[in-house]
């Protein structure tokens, strides 16, 4: 009976209390406009949501008493509203709006450290990279909004097929590293098309760390690392839909869409680029850009868990045909010596699995798995190559005290490659035996992050990782970081990367063309060391701010693995370098508001790149002395806004042949873009513009295209000079002035 009282009189104060408890509304803004799918919570409580796509947010349950709202959002302040609720029903907070404070105060970064921290209390600098700011520049690939970050540029390596990889600092794109969701997935074969297909609607940020981190990340984090942040799906819209075309005749459609509620929470993503025009505006016969189909379809599962443990589970797959050459070249000449085409059918897929493990501290097993085929022809040289990468990591977090933030953990990497070159062959009893290449990297690493007062931080990192060839490589690391307040940050970097190198899955030289490769000797690992200065200040403000971040960079090499085109026309020699090489310079970013509607994003980088041997200096290929990058936004009126967005290259260092008529180095050249947006209510905008306003395309990026296949080189009549044909000579996009327009649409949260 007593039981039975008890049971009733909690029934009557648990109905008393949730008709006391209230809902609470409101709308969050920025200087922008409504600010949309930003968390917002009560202080001390689990009551949360997100807000729509209006910036309205609904907040349900919540009790008696003094309460306050906390709201965080990129690029903005936090929000602190403090109200109290003193009776049940419906309360409306109204428009609350949000400060701009520079869009690197409370950004949070992972890859620095791997853990989670605010891009001001980073140890290590990060450049960060949002959707907002990638779309100020519309592009169906992660490849080219990349490049819209200071000292990054994507480089096309060959003028037939358009692959290209990503240089930050001017190192090639072997020595970058690409990450998804902190997960080293994209390397060796799959380089060029790690930023390829991945559906812009399921990126929350891309990441980008220059120089080395392979104290956390191991071999090939030796230029840098670049990490694509995939959003969560329990506060992804729920559906998207961004569809783009070109007067070049390019299409693209990228979807989004949720799934699943509740502890299961789905988001898939669809991206599919059409580009089936041959043009030919150089009149040299071959095709100005590559003919491209390809579908990537990325599913990404998150379970919800007590105490916000992460559980997801996510797969991509990626099937792209892509070819260039002569015009009339069809599928059926592939392989032939009768019309030139370079033509490559890729497939990939990748599984990517994170479990934090239910115990008192945060222990984190992550684990992926890849598969890359690649069948390919260029001229009459087949190129076929399988990868299988798994990839094993067991990590440990762990705050000790209120000044050390411990992480430790072991990994292993294994890689299967394959393909039809001497690079994965033997001679046994005067018989070529296929040979795959199989190795396996252990690793252990270990940090402190140790916050010696509020002023002083310091990261002491080690990595030992042990390669089958070389043994064990030891990779340290020293951050330290001096703030004295919010306005002044100086951080100081000093780290070692290193890399095991494979010429065929890494250089696109050595397949196209007609130069033949030699590999002179065993290649050893290549080492680097590199210490960076940064020093970042900032002018706060609700209607003008203005931040500025400035950073001197030194890297040395040793080993260097380099390719000699010069020695011999028809051949590609690779060696490691006796000799010294770097990377060093300064680069400036500057951000500012100008009143309350324009936005100035602008950076300008020089750097020296370059090699001595034998006590002659050679610069960097495709290394500009100079360039920048700058984005200008503005309101013209309500629900219209102009970006006008461009990088700028001073001369570069180019390949060229034995009396090459074509000069050495490339002129200073700029590519300009603008865009106009409309938004329509809350779920539609239209957007148009124009790329490469100053219709700049480079002048003979080919050698003899008129004689791809050589049959003439040797008449020294009509070539005294002996030129062969040649593809390397490509320092920019050769399409010129184009047009573009698209529509968004987004259904909220």
């Amino acid at each position: 009976m007593l039981r039975c009282g008890i049971t009733a009189l909690l029934l009557v104060l648990t109905f008393v209390s949730r008709a006391q408890s209230a809902t609470v509304t409101g709308r969050l803004l920025t200087a922008d406009g409504p600010l949309a799918f930003a968390p917002v919570h009560l202080r001390n409580t689990t009551l949360k949501a997100v807000t729509e796509e209006n910036g309205r947010f609904r907040i349900e349950n919540i009790p008696q008493g003094k309460q306050v709202l906390v709201a965080k959002a990129l690029g903005q302040e936090p929000l602190e509203h403090v109200f109290t609720v003193d009776r049940a029903g419906v309360i409306d907070l109204g428009e609350l709006r949000m400060t701009n404070g520079g869009k690197d105060l409370d950004e949070v970064v992972v890859t620095s450290t791997m853990r989670p921290i605010s891009r001001s209390e980073s140890p290590v600098p990060v450049e960060v990279i949002t959707p907002t700011l990638f779309r100020k520049n519309p592009s169906p690939a992660l490849f080219d909004a990349v490049g819209m970050v200071n000292g990054v540029r994507p480089q096309i390596n060959c003028s037939v097929c358009n692959t290209g990889d990503i240089h930050i600092n001017g190192m090639e794109g072997p020595y970058t590293m690409v990450l998804i969701d902190g997960m080293p997935i994209v390397s060796g074969l799959s380089t060029v098309y790690g930023l390829s297909g991945i559906p812009t609607s399921l990126v929350e940020r891309v990441e980008v760390v220059k120089g080395p981190g392979s104290a956390l990340y191991g071999s090939e984090a030796m230029g840098g690392l670049i990490n694509v942040i995939t959003k969560d799906p329990a506060l992804a819209p729920q559906a998207s839909v961004d569809l783009m075309t070109t007067s070049w005749l390019e299409h693209n459609a990228d979807i989004g869409l949720r799934l699943g509620q509740g502890r299961v929470n789905d988001l898939v993503g669809i991206n599919v680029f059409d580009y089936s025009d041959p043009r030919d505006r150089n009149a040299d016969g071959f095709t100005d850009v590559t003919l491209q189909r390809r579908v990537s379809v990325f599913n990404t599962i998150r379970l919800q868990r007590p105490q916000h443990r992460l559980a997801s589970l996510a797969a991509r797959y990626v099937h792209e045909d892509r070819w260039g050459g002569q015009l009339d070249w069809t599928s059926a000449h592939a392989g032939s010596d009768s019309i030139y085409g370079e033509s490559i059918n890729t497939k990939r897929w990748e599984l990517i699995g994170q479990y934090q493990l239910p115990v008192a501290t945060k222990l984190m097993a992550q684990v992926s798995l890849n598969g890359h085929a690649q069948r390919s022809w260029y001229g009459i040289t087949p190129y076929n190559a399988q990868q299988h990468v798994l990839f094993g990591q067991l990590y440990w977090s762990h705050r000790a005290g209120l000044r050390h933030d411990l992480l430790s953990g072991i990994a292993y990497r294994y890689t299967l490659y394959n393909d039809n070159t001497f690079a994965t062959s033997v001679l046994e009893d005067a018989r070529i035996v296929d040979a795959p290449q199989r190795r396996p990297l252990p690793g252990i690493f270990v940090q402190d992050e140790w916050s010696i007062t509020e002023l002083h931080k310091l990261l002491l990192g080690f990595r030992l990782d042990h390669d089958p060839d070389h043994g064990l490589v030891q990779s340290p690391r020293v951050a330290y970081k001096f703030a004295p307040n919010g306005r002044w940050a100086i951080r100081a970097n000093v780290g070692t990367g290193f890399r095991v190198v494979n010429v065929f899955t890494e250089d696109h030289a050595a397949l196209t063309g007609a130069r033949r490769v030699v590999i002179e000797e065993d290649l050893l690992p290549e080492r680097s060391i590199n210490g960076t200065v940064n020093i970042v200040r900032r002018w706060p403000g609700e209607k003008r701010s203005l931040v500025l971040d400035l950073s001197l960079f030194h890297t040395a090499f040793t080993d260097r693995i380099l390719p000699d085109y010069d020695s011999d026309p028809d051949l590609i020699l690779y060696r490691n370098l006796n000799g010294s090489a770097l990377s060093r310079g300064i680069s400036l970013n500057v951000e500012s508001r100008l009143g309350g509607s324009v936005r100035l994003l602008a950076g300008a980088t020089y750097m020296d790149v370059s090699t001595t041997r034998d006590g002659i200096r050679r610069e960097q290929y495709f290394a500009p002395d100079w360039s920048g990058t700058f984005t200008l936004s503005t309101s013209v009126r309500q629900h219209w806004s102009i970006d006008l967005t461009g990088q700028w290259y001073g001369p570069m260092f180019l390949p060229t042949l034995p009396n090459d008529f074509r000069p050495d180095h490339s002129p200073t050249y700029a590519l300009l873009n603008v865009q106009l947006k409309r938004k329509i209510g809350d779920r539609w905008e239209l957007y148009g513009g124009v790329k490469n306003l100053l219709d700049f395309v480079p002048r003979d990026p080919l050698m003899r295209p008129f004689d791809p296949f050589d049959r003439h080189a040797g008449d020294t009549a009509t070539n005294p000079y002996g030129y062969t044909f040649d593809t390397t000579y490509m320092y920019a996009p050769i399409q010129g002035l184009r047009g573009f327009v698209g529509v968004r649409w987004v259904l909220g949260a």
